[in-house]
């Protein structure tokens, strides 16, 4: 077994420690030609990419992993292409660095304010996502952070081949060698020894299911920022238009359902659960959606999508499937109340006509983001204008939401003065 003293994780954290205190004070020039030239070789290389995915993929299946699970790790040319895609759009934001604010001039003249600077080395734990090794390795590129990557075993070879090319791009625009380190052993001790490395890491950031959040959060001796597990919901009110709900409850659940800001469970108000809970039965069974009823809903969903009964703690579960909790609430009150008791933080929705109800919801529903009339599917960074993601976090310390390259960032506070001295 890997010791602590030997492991590969503690002698590629110690490089990236090195490497991040030049990648720091890079130039926004420099950091993006890196990034360009990561987009234009992922780009170029779907082959080489497609045939490390497959026999991964191949082997996932006959071990029975789900439907879910297999699309996280699958890529094809149209995600490769949108990770490179990605990965521009990263190059194009401005950057955070050196960024000045809430600059003030104090009576005696002194200029005080906070100066945006990187983290330093960033730890990234996650599960079978290929397309996160570059989302990461990106983000942390362009925010000055150095990055130390442990990629999940079943998509490890495809990690692997994204992670190199990033090494090889960043290293030949000019960043330092060793900015982005990709630990190859898939030994479990290698986890452990990362979460005790407090001396070279100063974030970890695990993206993965509830089991690897919940011992890197127990085990992690630097600061941590957890979240990704979403059970989500999507509020029908009263006052909605059924159309408009029908469409954003579809787009909710079926466009993506693997992916942790799909919905999990649909509220329906009582007034418009008649009219509404047949046309979204209907809709979602279309798509393959099992859905799992309370009574109230059960006698409305009727022959329109196949249902069984819900079971209590199917209103804790993110299903990450085709699959769907539905309830009737007689009120917003009943809404929030189940929201309090089921939702994690992550993604909240409501669909209203109601400005009152609305503002209420904004109010009331605790979560990284809230969604007014909108799909739960856009909490993700690229969406919200942030390029990409290093995670969603459900904490409120020191991010919350979509963690992008601000979010990699701290501050020191610097003082200006003209010969001042303190008396």
């Amino acid at each position: 077994m890997t010791t602590t003293a030997q492991s590969e994780a503690v002698v590629r954290a110690a490089r990236v420690r090195e490497a991040s205190r030049r990648l720091g004070t890079a130039s926004t020039e420099l950091k993006d030609a890196g990034l360009l030239r990561v987009a234009d070789a992922i780009e170029g290389s779907p082959d080489e990419l497609l045939a490390v995915n497959a026999p991964e993929l191949e082997r996932a299946r006959v071990r029975g992993m789900t439907e879910a699970f297999l699309d996280r790790m699958t890529l094809t040319p149209e995600r490769i292409a949108g990770i490179a895609r990605d990965v521009r759009a990263v190059a194009a934001l401005p950057d955070p660095v050196g960024v000045f604010e809430e600059m003030t001039t104090r009576p005696n003249g002194l200029q005080i304010g906070k100066m945006r600077v990187p983290l330093g080395v960033i730890g990234a734990i996650y599960e079978s996502r290929p397309n996160v090794t570059v989302d990461i390795a990106a983000v942390c590129l362009k925010s000055g952070n150095g990055v130390l990557l442990r990629s999940g075993s079943d998509a490890h070879a495809t990690s692997g081949a994204l992670a190199a090319i990033v090494q090889r791009e960043a290293t030949a625009a000019g960043l330092p060698e060793h900015s982005v380190e990709f630990i190859e052993s898939t030994e479990r001790a290698e986890v452990g020894a990362m979460l005790r490395d407090a001396e070279h890491i100063d974030l970890m950031v695990p993206r993965g299911g509830a089991e690897l959040i919940r011992r890197v959060r127990d085990e992690a001796a630097m600061p941590v920022i957890a979240g990704g597990i979403g059970v989500c919901h999507t509020y029908v009110d009263a006052a909605a238009d059924p159309v408009m709900a029908e469409r954003i409850v579809v787009n909710a659940k079926t466009v993506r359902p693997s992916v942790c800001n799909a919905m999990d469970t649909l509220l329906v108000h009582r007034d418009l659960a008649a009219e509404f809970v047949p046309m979204a039965a209907r809709a979602l069974g279309e798509r393959g959606v099992t859905l799992h009823v309370d009574e109230r809903a059960a006698s409305l969903v009727g022959e329109a999508a196949r249902a069984l009964p819900v079971e209590p703690a199917d209103y804790d579960r993110e299903w990450l499937s085709l699959d769907c909790s539905l309830r009737v609430v007689d009120s917003l009150d009943e809404a929030l109340a189940h929201i309090v008791e089921h939702g994690s933080g992550h993604s909240e929705a409501i669909v209203t006509d109601s400005y009152g109800a609305a503002q209420r919801f904004q109010r009331e529903a605790d979560a990284a983001a809230v969604f007014v009339n909108a799909s739960t599917y856009f909490n993700d960074g690229g969406q919200f204008g942030l390029g990409v993601e290093v995670g969603i976090s459900t904490q409120k310390m020191h991010a919350r939401g979509p963690m992008g390259l601000r979010e990699l960032t701290s501050y020191k506070w610097v003082v200006l003065g003209t010969g001042q001295v303190r008396t």
